[in-house]
């Protein structure tokens, strides 16, 4: 692959249009604005990243924590364009410099496709039809259209979401560019291919939109299974997948912090983990000067993230070469130095024992899980028989951008996902309780 053909501002449903722009930002930063004004993107202040919401004390949502990966990612993005440009002179008057505006679009739009109530809505979504009544329908579908509902990805739902043409919209979706598209595609193939990771990039519905922009940006064909092709990553989503990595696992310390799941000396013990004697002397040094607490843990939080940064950005570069052929294997946090390395793995482990496990964390996803389960049913059950009169109410419900009555059985149980991962937590909330009988409109 190649630094030129692999940046380009070419837009998705827009190919053969080109228009005179009349500001400064380039079609990246563009990108981002669509983005940052989308309904998609604002509904994501109300929906589950990992702690219940909402609560006495704010922790982080799904919005929260795409702005601050979209921040990381800017970072990483830089400082891997002026070491591209510094390295590749011959690049400067290609796109190569805006890679820190690709990546920091494509960081806000990574969790655009996830459903609500946090990843227990993508386990309830697989589990109804692998596992519940939706295990019927499975003679009516092909193979690799059942892989993608007992495989439900928010990954591949977010990169449906920005080019599907839904009813009413211009065709293209969020009309984003052929990079930042590619930038969100962690897993380059689809849900046949999936394997027991259960993790693919797109939908079979979407599979001819991927094919279009790999060979556009000359993205690398790994293999082909039949006729489903294997490609390597786009270059830029080690640094999407960087910047998630980083911020999950450190805010997510942080939130654990003021949520009491874990002492401040807990707290401090796992970040000074990642420090050298050098650094530590400097976060001393800090800390005779600022007394309160919780500025001292965000002190240490912010230390962290900026040296994991340099350290992602140094495993990038050294292996640019293999990225390009897309033999390099793994997550970039996976490859930095052995002590940063331990020091991760510690705080990924604190992190499953008591904050993934912690009850309010279960709570959520028990009571999601059962929230978005019953939905699904009702839903699948009203587009199979739109004639019945209770299936007309709830198909009424539905926005007309979405298409309830596709020909196919495929094509409507899409509609009904697109609709239900659409959904905030307590909108999901609310019509679960107003289907149940649970609670009327005010008079």
């Amino acid at each position: 692959m190649n630094w030129q053909q692999l940046i380009s501002n070419k837009r998705f449903g827009l190919e053969e249009i080109h228009e005179m722009r009349k500001d400064d930002r380039s079609e990246f930063q563009r990108d981002f604005d669509r983005l940052i004004f989308s309904a998609a993107f604002r509904r994501l202040q109300n929906k589950t990243q990992v702690f219940p919401l909402p609560g006495s004390i704010f922790v982080h949502n799904r919005l929260t924590h795409s702005l601050e990966v979209s921040c990381v990612g800017r970072s990483l993005g830089d400082s891997i364009s002026n070491r591209l440009l510094s390295k590749h002179p011959e690049l400067v008057a290609t796109h190569v410099s805006e890679i820190g505006a690709i990546v920091s679009a494509a960081c806000l739009a990574h969790d655009l496709g996830n459903p609500p109530f946090g990843h227990s809505g993508e386990k309830a979504i697989s589990t109804y039809f692998s596992e519940g009544k939706g295990l019927a329908l499975k003679g009516q579908l092909s193979p690799m259209e059942w892989e993608d509902l007992t495989h439900f990805e928010g990954n591949a739902n977010a990169f449906r979401l920005l080019t599907h043409q839904f009813l009413g919209r211009r065709k293209g979706g969020f009309v984003m560019t052929y990079s930042t598209l590619a930038s969100i595609v962690k897993y380059p193939y689809p849900s046949i291919l999936a394997g027991k990771k259960s993790k693919f990039g797109y939908f079979v519905s979407e599979m001819d939109d991927y094919l279009k922009i790999a060979e556009e940006l000359g993205i690398k064909r790994l293999s082909t299974e039949g006729e489903v092709p294997l490609y390597a990553r786009h270059p830029l989503v080690f640094l999407v997948e960087a910047a998630d990595d980083i911020c999950y696992q450190m805010m997510d310390i942080e939130d654990a912090y003021k949520l009491k799941l874990l002492t401040p000396r807990e707290t401090k013990e796992l970040y000074q983990l990642f420090l050298s004697e050098k650094q530590k002397a400097r976060v001393d040094e800090v800390f005779r000067l600022v007394s309160d607490e919780n500025e001292q843990i965000a002190y240490l939080r912010a230390t962290v993230i900026g040296i994991l940064v340099k350290e992602c950005t140094k495993v990038f570069m050294e292996n640019e070469n293999s990225i390009l052929k897309g033999t390099f294997e793994g997550a970039l946090i996976k490859h930095i130095n052995a002590p940063l390395n331990e020091a991760y793995k510690r705080c990924t482990q604190v992190a499953v024992e008591k904050i993934y496990r912690s009850r309010d964390v279960l709570d959520i996803e028990l009571a999601g899980f059962h929230v978005i389960s019953t939905l699904l049913e009702l839903m699948i059950d009203a587009v199979q028989s739109p004639d019945k009169a209770y299936s007309e109410l709830l198909i009424n419900r539905v926005s007309s951008q979405y298409d309830i009555k596709a020909p196919t059985l495929y094509g409507k149980i899409q509609a009904v996902l697109d609709y239900i991962s659409g959904m905030t937590d307590v909108y999901a909330l609310d019509l679960y309780r107003k289907i149940k009988g649970n609670s009327l409109p005010a008079v």
